[in-house]
């Protein structure tokens, strides 16, 4: 069974001296793929090493909200400089945090801005971060050109409501589900994953956090997208192998720039 782990953070602290294992781990569970999302520009080459380090991990680099008053100016010509890059695969985590409001929101919409346009300049998705923010979300992308290309993307860790998931479906995005989804008091996010149609389905960890049942309360990591995957296909009506398969071809045609493993592509 293939599987691919479109959000992670494998620099973070959280997993010390522990990567090898971790990647092994996910080798185990069938991750060909993992996404690592560098959220500070001014730790790009920490987060470049980790995919250098492993062949099965790439980057997204972009500033996430909570970073946007806090992290140096990085200009949309710096974010498309940096994606020629090889192992970077798509801008992001950008967008609206307006639960914990770290930095102030006219911060945080002029990055996203920012992200926006270096996605479009680079044909990269982008990786939409969004809480507590859906009706300003969905204004701003769709200022911004959301449904017309270039512009793609993925709305990760899906958490929003149903008005939110129509709009990026509409767009052509992608809807990533996280261990959220596997949560006790998740049935309202069920329910829209079930809407959701299985074209534009993605699956994560946003590891270290959010591990799913049966691994909640765990550091999460990248082999445990096997779980949200499991939970995700009985949602569908799916055999969990062919949830995997089609997210996985779901993520290769969103993250162009990855290749697949070749025995996946024989």
């Amino acid at each position: 069974m293939m599987l691919v782990d479109s959000h992670c953070h494998l620099d973070f602290d959280d997993f010390g001296d522990d990567l090898a294992g971790v990647v092994e781990r996910a080798q185990r569970a069938g991750v060909v793929r993992m996404v690592t999302v560098c959220t500070r520009p001014s730790r790009l080459n920490e987060t470049l090493a980790i995919a250098e380090r492993f062949a099965q991990v790439y980057v997204a680099v972009g500033i996430h909200p909570h970073e946007a008053a806090g992290e140096p100016t990085v200009s949309t010509d710096t974010l498309v400089a940096m994606a020629s890059h090889p192992r970077i695969v798509a801008i992001g985590e950008t967008g609206l945090d307006f639960h914990y409001d770290h930095s102030p929101r006219p911060q945080q919409r002029e990055r996203f801005r920012q992200h926006i346009a270096a996605a479009k300049r680079t044909g990269l998705p982008l990786v939409v971060h969004t809480r507590s923010a859906d009706d300003e979300t969905v204004s701003l992308l769709e200022e911004e050109g959301a449904g017309h290309e270039p512009l793609t993307g993925v709305i990760h860790c899906f958490s929003g409501g149903r008005a939110l998931a129509e709009a990026a479906v509409g767009w052509g995005f992608y809807i990533s589900f996280s261990g959220i989804l596997t949560f006790k008091a998740a049935e309202e996010l069920r329910e829209i994953a079930r809407q959701v149609p299985a074209e534009r389905l993605l699956v994560e960890t946003d590891a270290p956090y959010l591990a799913p049942v049966p691994k909640r309360g765990k550091r999460n990591e990248p082999a445990f997208v096997a779980h949200t995957a499991e939970r995700l296909a009985a949602l569908k009506g799916m055999e969990t192998p062919e949830l995997a398969r089609l997210t996985s071809d779901n993520f290769f045609a969103l993250f162009s720039k990855v290749p697949r493993p070749e025995a996946a592509a024989a």
